[in-house]
């Protein structure tokens, strides 16, 4: 685990609170169990549905390019394993997530439970939407590529919001993007070229 931690701050992770929470969160207790040995490598591994969790470089970066306050109110889109979710619980207020696949999305709600997440909360949809409910977020993560950044995820992002998101189709170059809000207007930077399974809502 140690090797790992290193490794992320030798590839440029430079935001203690971020490398920190992710110290903290047992990896191995979301993976599949048949990846348990491989739980911290750097590297995607399945978790079944098709789906899987990201390296653990990918989901340092993307939640150190969020700019996770305390007092943030996040929405995750695509809960997954609920890996993420659990490290951004430690940075923020209140972490809202969606799965669109039942299975996982139970399960991910039962295990962040049992481990205390008790700032995640979670239900079964379509992420293309958004959670208006609880709208506007401070920041949105998306962890699935889209064939476009959701406009509905644009209107439910704050001012002076961030969000990040894989946007690509699948089987060719995705490009992880940086949406910001100011003003009203918003802006798109491009971060680096990753390959994120695809996004299963609206498109």
């Amino acid at each position: 685990m140690r090797n790992l931690w290193r490794q992320l701050r030798t590839e440029g992770i430079e935001d203690e609170r971020v490398l920190k929470a992710m110290a903290n969160v047992p990896r191995e207790l979301f993976v599949g169990n048949s990846c348990m040995e491989e739980a911290y490598e750097n590297t995607p591994l399945p978790i079944g549905h098709g789906q899987t969790i990201s390296q653990p470089f990918i989901v340092a970066y993307m939640t150190e390019c969020l700019h996770v306050e305390p007092d943030d109110f996040v929405l995750e889109i695509g809960t997954g394993s609920g890996y993420q979710a659990a490290v951004l619980a430690q940075l923020a207020k209140k972490v809202y997530s969606i799965e669109i696949i039942k299975e996982l999305g139970i399960s991910a709600k039962e295990r962040l439970k049992k481990l205390h997440y008790d700032n995640v909360e979670i239900i079964i949809g379509d992420g293309y939407y958004g959670w208006l409910e609880h709208a506007p977020y401070d920041k949105i993560i998306v962890t699935a590529a889209a064939n476009e950044i959701p406009p509905p995820l644009v209107e439910q992002l704050k001012n002076q919001g961030r969000m990040v998101i894989p946007v690509g189709f699948p089987y060719t170059t995705q490009h992880l993007m940086l949406i910001t809000k100011s003003g009203g207007k918003i802006a798109s930077t491009t971060l680096l070229p990753v390959s994120f399974v695809p996004f299963t809502g609206k498109h």
